[in-house]
């Protein structure tokens, strides 16, 4: 990764934070709500309905792309030419942080641009070991629509849905029908993410192509959200059709102000969501519920001392599943000032963990396989 590519995300980190405390407070100080909340109301993209992702303008990372983001890698890993069996489908998470309109437009500004190629070179990169990368741009909801539950906020999701699902049509038109497929998303991504493995792969013939699902960032309560996606989560490190979801803290943790309001939601089968009953599935084991030590992390995306660069350091971080949330152990590397409050590693979500990651998606792409 280069200097200026590098500093920019630590530019887009910094963004980040902002909207990660707009999102942390949302229901405390009305103040922030109204300097983050979208102007006026909402009004439908000029746009107009689903687009049509023949374009390949309309994907970040596919097949074929030049510049690819996805395919960038640290210097610590080799490209061994791999079978890369899958194809992946990874949703980016929130990078449009203006307040001109409830969805970003497809053609964005610079900066939000900027921003969402970053996103899939350092996230979806982890995959690109296991497959070939499909990233759809799509007309993500303003960061202010997650602070109100009003039918605006409703209905800027709802747009930024209607065009996931219909990359991801277009994503298994042009795939082959024997292919395995991983899915991955994080923070709104992952939001998407849920709903598509709702409508979309539950109980169809699809989810025996899933190899796994990397649900990143959002909470799954297992017992009014998970049996709606269709898919288990993950029990066993060479498990196929089974999902991971983890939201990375540090002790002492409080993620209160993110639950307590997500509590006061309905599951997706309409059932109570409990702050006690959120899925966590180490990335390091695997495994649901479990601890995996410093020792057994492959690697995590560290930040040179000059910016300058991003390396991949194994041993450094490990972590335990404990109340439903990942709570990140060990040494860990200066990240930077990013870190949300609560002792919230949301930013960190995949750079902790994004050599055991890729490791993950290759191991259990084999088994696929076999």
């Amino acid at each position: 990764m280069c200097a200026r590519r590098f500093l920019g995300l630590i530019f887009v980190l910094t963004l980040l934070i902002v909207a990660g405390a707009f999102a942390i407070y949302q229901w405390g100080g009305r103040a922030l709500v109204q300097q983050a909340v979208p102007k006026g109301r909402f009004e439908p993209p000029p746009q107009g309905g689903a687009p049509v992702y023949r374009d390949p303008s309309l994907w970040v990372a596919r097949p074929g792309t030049s510049g690819d983001p996805s395919l960038w890698l640290p210097g610590e890993v080799t490209d061994d030419g791999g079978a890369r069996r899958a194809a992946v489908f990874y949703i980016h998470p929130t990078t449009y942080l203006e307040r001109e309109r409830w969805n970003a437009p497809f053609v964005a500004d610079a900066q939000t641009e900027f921003r969402t190629r970053l996103f899939v070179e350092s996230q979806a990169s982890a995959f690109n070991g296991a497959g070939q990368v499909w990233a759809p741009r799509y007309r993500q909801a303003a960061y202010g629509a997650f602070l109100l539950n009003s039918s605006d906020a409703q209905k800027a999701l709802a747009v930024a849905y209607q065009d996931v699902e219909a990359a991801f049509t277009e994503f298994l038109s042009q795939v082959p029908e024997d292919q395995p497929i991983i899915l991955a998303g994080h923070s709104q991504g992952a939001l998407h993410l849920e709903r598509l493995l709702q409508r979309q792969v539950a109980g169809k013939p699809i989810a025996r192509r899933i190899v796994a699902a990397y649900v990143v960032g959002w909470p799954i309560d297992v017992n009014s959200d998970l049996p709606a996606l269709g898919l288990p989560s993950c029990a066993a490190p060479d498990q196929t059709g089974c999902i991971l979801s983890w939201m990375s803290f540090r002790d002492p943790a409080n993620p209160e102000l993110i639950l307590d309001q997500w509590t006061k939601t309905r599951g997706l089968n309409g059932g109570e969501r409990r702050d006690r009953d959120v899925l966590c599935v180490n990335p390091i084991t695997g495994t649901t519920g479990s601890s995996g030590r410093p020792a057994h992390n492959p690697g995590t995306l560290v930040p040179t001392a000059n910016l300058a660069s991003a390396r991949l350091e194994p041993g450094r971080v490990g972590a335990r599943c404990e109340r439903g949330l990942l709570i990140v152990e060990g040494e860990i590397p200066p990240l930077g000032p990013f870190v949300l409050p609560g002792n919230n590693y949301h930013v960190f979500d995949y750079a902790l963990f994004w050599g055991a990651i890729r490791r993950d998606a290759e191991r259990r792409t084999a088994a696929w396989q076999r």
